[in-house]
């Protein structure tokens, strides 16, 4: 079993949706926790957010500004540190598309920075959190996830005899995080119109809980190189407005640049790679560095068929109106009413 007590973590992007969700979790579960790094850039957030956990109840926490970006600030912060989780990221499509130097430089020279950092200080796991976006991407956030995800996963190549696994969770748009679609709707409701992009949009769905659950599980299950991918319901865009705003219009505004009807976790190509267990499924690395064989064997899991694709779209499971309304109160607005 996981035990993180006497363990140290750093977390970038601490000051998340993630970040705050993964920490509150890990004191509730691990209260002996040795040190718990909150790594980020924004000094006001880590401000707030060391008013919930004051060093005089929480004595492990720690609070380090500093930007993925700088590879050696990155590297201080990470001595001493057992495992990293790296959630910081530039996530914003349509502030990607306009600004796509800064999405690179954070998403992709960010993670290759978490990655020296962890060679050079004895950290022991890495998890990166990944996106849908990175599966067959069309826009620049996709792609630099998708970069991302390939060091992470390469990097096992480069740990010679370190005791050290980097591994990957990738996972869909989670609901009343920051900048997602309910809070949107949630404050559009007043005006009596909410937009809707397209018709036949859906996406995939998972709670914050559920996200910090899966980098708990790949840090004590992964072997090193896997994108752990989990088995969440979709829902489609007009059921999330009709939920929210029953009575309220449904405006078409047409697609995004850069945005897709359906997201996509594992493509036709990954399924030559990918295994399938009870929790989660599983993209293997396509040089993996243990036998796929042995790991089938150990976690009682089986290869997908040829072809397959896990698709929103083609999903076999489907939140109705009602359980959206559900997770709306259980996750982001405890007193909303229809």
């Amino acid at each position: 079993m996981l035990d993180l007590n006497n363990k140290s973590i750093l977390i970038t992007g601490g000051t998340g949706s993630f970040g705050k969700k993964f920490v509150e979790m890990v004191y509730k579960r691990y209260p002996d926790v040795r040190r718990v790094v909150i790594y980020s850039r924004d000094e006001l957030k880590q401000f707030e957010m060391s008013q919930h956990y004051p060093t005089s109840v929480y004595k492990s926490i720690r609070f380090f500004i500093g930007d993925v970006r700088d590879g050696e600030r990155l590297k201080r912060a990470c001595e001493g540190i057992d495992i990293i989780v790296h959630a910081a990221a530039l996530k914003q499509v349509p502030a990607a598309e306009y600004n796509p130097m800064e999405c690179i430089k954070t998403n992709v020279f960010g993670a290759e920075n978490v990655i020296n950092a962890a060679l050079d200080n004895g950290v022991k796991r890495v998890v990166a959190l990944s996106t849908d976006k990175a599966a067959a991407p069309i826009n620049l956030y996709g792609a630099t996830k998708l970069c991302s995800d390939k060091l992470f996963v390469a990097a096992n190549n480069m740990k010679g005899s370190r005791d050290l696994r980097f591994s990957v969770v990738r996972y869909g748009n989670v609901i009343g995080s920051r900048g997602s679609v309910v809070p949107f709707f949630l404050e559009k409701r007043k005006e009596g119109v909410l937009p809707i992009t397209h018709n036949e949009m859906t996406r995939f769905n998972i709670s914050l809980e559920e996200g910090v659950e899966m980098v708990l599980y790949a840090l004590e299950q992964a072997w090193g190189g896997e994108i752990f991918v989990p088995k969440i319901p979709s829902y489609r865009i007009t059921d999330v407005a009709t939920a929210i705003g029953p009575d309220c219009e449904q405006k078409l505004v047409g697609v995004r640049p850069g945005e897709k009807l359906h997201e996509e976790m594992i493509t036709e190509t990954d399924s030559l790679n990918t295994i399938e267990t009870d929790r989660y499924y599983v993209i293997t690395p396509s040089t993996p560095i243990w036998e796929v064989e042995d790991y089938l064997k150990a976690f009682n899991a089986t290869r997908v068929p040829m072809g397959f694709k896990y698709n929103s779209g083609t999903n076999t499971e489907w939140l109705t109106v009602e359980q959206l309304r559900d997770q709306v109160r259980r996750h982001v607005d405890p007193d909303f009413v229809v």
